[in-house]
């Protein structure tokens, strides 16, 4: 099976259904061969969509893949805390984050609440200390990492 050959049709398909190729990788385990796919979108991802891109993938990759290899087909997402990227934060907002900042701002450099709006070099996050509610501006410049959270 050879993912340099494969790539651009799977690449197509997953494109085509609405989603972005984040990975395809191969391994061998337990003498199977597992070609594992990543896909990613600014919806969330649940089971029904990873089965819809499974069943899609599984026909294209037959239809193109001459080599006659047994393989196991194993479709995931990057999951429900997956990292962002600060160049598609306006795509996430009104969406609850967590955030770690490079330089502390008000003694905190961790913060977690929903990214309320996103402006050209900054964004707001409006986030709850007990029962109050606050927003603070964060420069994109002060982001080490922000991930999607799951909000408890």
């Amino acid at each position: 099976m050879d993912l340099n050959y494969l790539k651009p049709y799977i690449a197509n398909k997953v494109n085509e259904l609405g989603y972005e190729l984040v990975s395809i990788s191969s391994r061998n385990e337990k003498g199977d061969l597992i070609l594992s796919i990543v896909v990613d979108r600014v919806n969330p991802i649940d089971m029904n969509a990873i089965v819809e891109v499974t069943n899609a993938l599984n026909e294209v990759i037959d239809e193109v893949d001459k080599s006659e290899t047994a393989y196991f087909l194993d479709v995931s997402s990057l999951g429900a805390e997956k990292p962002l990227k600060v160049e598609n934060l306006k795509d996430y907002e009104g969406r609850y984050v967590h955030v770690h900042l490079v330089n502390p701002i008000n003694g905190e450099n961790i913060y977690e609440g929903e990214l309320s709006k996103v402006n050209k070099d900054n964004f707001d996050l409006t986030y709850r200390i007990k029962t109050r509610v606050k927003t603070i501006n964060i420069l994109f410049n002060n982001i080490y990492k922000i991930r999607l959270a799951i909000k408890f």
